[in-house]
């Protein structure tokens, strides 16, 4: 198997590479991050998974995670994840041709943001814990629930909910997708930033009335759809993990190189090669799963997608804990500091981590999948 990158995708490297490295956020500046949408737009970067035939550039998993790698690598909060990836991927994988001609090129143009209202109180991850309704009405539907911690949710103008149209709250039935204009009447929303910057939100619906073509998939049968989706995500998350573990690992080396203690550089005590080796074993660990994630993230049969993704996150969050906590040990207090990189990675790592399935989560998928232990 061929794992070269092709000449286009060694291009779209340079280039978000480049635009990482220039734009990558100075944890000393206490401000706001700097608007970069448009930039990525200019790049072509938010039409890069759409076909071309919906006006898109045609880019698959693999275009992605090298995006995605790129902005973890250069700590950029840039919306990426939550309205290309998975608004953006609702779109291709559910949307009908009305809704893909109103909503894809306003993506791909950087003029529309988006965000997945999924996750609810006491539902941990599980995809199919929907207590949010939506009710007929006249030939609408009217939306009540709320959801928590969405991704990006304070800046989008169109929401993906998950809604319950038929049966009980854990059932994987009777889930149904929608379009919400954010800026509906019964929409409010409270927006505060997660520990590494990333912005989230929690947003309430009061009675959204929504047409019947504001259906996302089919009625009542949702779940697979959003299972798709948020594997595509997971796989793009492990992206941007491995390049924030990329760039932690490097400053790592060479804060060792350079901190002087009884008259030598400290990297050339063994016990801390062996540390630094240990991180460098788990960079390559999380590198390969990765890899494999963006494999399998467009693989249609769920047991063998299902998985192999969860596998992947799972992998890459044990990673990332390790690199973060030796990266944090090796330089001392240092990396605790606002001023310096480290630990701004490290809170890169720690929210990637719990981003729809921390390590337990997505072990026990694995094992569900192997018989192992049933779904509770």
């Amino acid at each position: 198997m061929d794992f070269d990158l092709t000449e286009e995708q060694r291009l779209l490297k340079e280039s978000i590479d480049r635009f990482a490295a220039d734009n990558a956020r100075d944890p000393a500046a206490h401000g706001g991050a700097t608007d970069l949408w448009p930039q990525l737009a200019e790049l072509g970067v938010l039409a890069l998974p759409f076909s071309e035939e919906d006006g898109g550039i045609g880019g698959g998993p693999v275009e992605t995670m090298i995006v995605m790698e790129a902005l973890g690598r250069g700590l950029i909060t840039a919306p990426y994840l939550s309205s290309v990836v998975l608004g953006g991927g609702f779109l291709r994988l559910g949307g009908n041709a009305a809704q893909k001609a109103e909503f894809i090129p306003q993506v791909a143009e950087g003029s529309l943001k988006m965000a997945f209202a999924q996750l609810e109180k006491g539902s941990r991850y599980d995809l199919y814990d929907v207590s949010t309704t939506a009710k007929r009405d006249s030939g609408d539907f009217v939306l009540d629930g709320r959801k928590g911690v969405v991704l990006g949710g304070d800046e989008a103008g169109l929401l993906v909910v998950t809604a319950r149209t038929a049966g009980g709250r854990r059932d994987h039935d009777g889930i149904t997708l929608f379009l919400v204009d954010a800026e509906a009447p019964g929409v409010t929303r409270r927006g505060s930033p997660a520990q590494d910057g990333t912005r989230v939100a929690e947003i309430a619906f009061d009675g959204v009335r929504l047409p019947a073509d504001r259906v996302l998939g089919e009625v009542d049968g949702g779940l697979p759809l959003a299972g798709h989706v948020v594997d595509v995500a997971l796989a793009a998350l492990c992206a941007d993990s491995l390049g924030a573990m990329e760039e932690l690992q490097r400053l790592t080396v060479d804060y060792l190189k350079t901190r002087q203690q009884f008259g030598v550089a400290i990297s050339s005590f063994q016990a801390l090669q062996h540390r630094a080796a240990d991180m460098l074993v788990a960079v390559e660990q999380a590198r390969s799963m990765a890899v494999y994630a963006a494999m399998m993230a467009e693989e249609t049969d769920l047991l063998t997608r299902r998985p192999a993704i969860a596998a992947a996150k799972a992998q890459v969050n044990r990673s990332g804990r390790q690199v973060g906590q030796e990266a944090v040990q090796l330089h001392g207090g240092i990396a605790m500091t606002w001023e310096y990189k480290a630990g701004h990675y490290f809170k890169r790592l720690t929210t990637n981590d719990v981003i729809f399935g921390d390590t337990d989560h997505h072990l026990r998928a694995v094992m569900q999948e192997g018989g192992l232990v049933e779904e509770v």
